[in-house]
């Protein structure tokens, strides 16, 4: 183990915790869960148990290959959040500001479409066939208000 500690270790343009274990620290990232986080310490051979602010910068650089391009580390597809892209159709793996734009591309292509989710998204009304009669007011009195007796 290294010496020098680090509070804040800065990967994929993320500020990372230097306090957690490795595995969780590296879920902190926008796209990457606990078992991906466990996956990438296990390719890059590199101690779970060990605290994120002592590893060094060449294991940083480890860390973030794997990252780049996690199935060609040896990665299952079904660990990639991008299977079967609609405009590449490759396998693919997004993380933090890409992540982010990609979803909205997908929503802004649903509403282009006039596909029921992208209206659904559009209108601003639940997705996901929740309920709507009682939940999801946003901007309007709830409830039932009765007349004040003089």
């Amino acid at each position: 183990m290294s010496s020098s500690y680090r509070h804040i270790i800065r990967i994929a343009r993320t500020d990372i915790d230097g306090s957690q274990k490795l595995d969780r620290a590296l879920s902190a990232v926008k796209g990457v869960g606990r078992r991906l986080a466990r996956a990438i310490v296990k390719v890059a051979k590199l101690n779970p148990d060990q605290r994120a602010g002592y590893i060094t910068d060449a294991e940083v650089a480890k860390i973030e290959e794997v990252l780049q391009d996690p199935s060609k580390h040896g990665i299952p597809q079904w660990m990639l959040n991008r299977q079967k892209d609609m405009t590449s159709g490759n396998n693919k793996h997004l993380i933090g500001a890409d992540l982010d734009f990609q979803l909205k591309m997908d929503i802004d292509y649903l509403m282009k479409t006039k596909n029921w989710r992208g209206v659904r998204h559009g209108l601003g009304l639940k997705v996901r066939g929740q309920r709507t009669r009682t939940t999801g007011r946003r901007g309007r009195t709830v409830g039932v208000s009765r007349k004040r007796r003089a």
